[in-house]
């Protein structure tokens, strides 16, 4: 299932900590999944993929499976260590019409990537190369973290993190985020006219 491509330019106008919060708190993938440069954002339809450990053929071959606006989301079999992605991957995805990178591995060539404006959402930066060994998979279910992430999920990512919402809840999702937005400006304008947050909330 591929989601109405409005609803997605509309869920990614709002924070990753409002739609984590509006969804019922779910969806968040694991902290240390941050972007590499804390300007980048994301949004996309999710195409997921699973490598090898130390082998990035999937990457190479996922971006020419996936379609323009799609974000790929790799999982690397719990082995981080190494750069899964870099500066020649990115051109790739670029040339391919791709909306971001999102990996609970590393990744190297920060600065080429940084300055070619690509979002990569990564555990951080690493040096060592990478084999070519085939295995795991492509455009099937993942799992980072505890959550599970589909192919046709949306994914939105900003400096707080990321989150993952079906392709199915998409206009719920984004109702509710509005009205946390509008809640939430309310409670600015009241701090502002001088009530305190202990008011505002009632907190016993």
């Amino acid at each position: 299932m591929r989601p109405d491509p409005d609803l997605v330019k509309k869920l990614g106008e709002y924070g990753t900590a409002t739609i984590h919060e509006a969804a019922g708190q779910i969806g968040a993938l694991p902290g240390f999944v941050k972007p590499i440069s804390q300007n980048m954002k994301l949004c996309g339809v999710v195409f997921p993929l699973q490598c090898e450990q130390m082998s990035n053929i999937n990457l190479h071959e996922a971006i020419y499976l996936a379609e323009p606006g799609d974000v790929l989301v790799a999982s690397v079999e719990d082995y981080p260590q190494a750069g899964y992605w870099g500066d020649i991957l990115t051109c790739a995805a670029q040339q391919r019409g791709l909306n971001g990178l999102v990996t609970d591995g590393c990744v190297r060539d920060a600065d080429d990537i940084d300055l070619l404006g690509f979002p990569v959402f990564a555990r951080g930066l690493n040096i060592l190369g990478t084999g070519k060994i085939r295995g795991g998979s492509i455009g099937k279910t993942i799992m980072i973290g505890d959550i599970k992430i589909n192919a046709g999920d949306v994914i939105v990512g900003d400096r707080d993190g990321l989150v993952v919402i079906a392709a199915n809840q998409l206009a719920e999702v984004i109702s509710a985020s509005q009205a946390r937005e509008d809640k939430e400006q309310d409670v600015r304008n009241r701090l502002k006219s001088g009530e305190t947050s202990l008011e505002i909330y009632k907190f016993p």
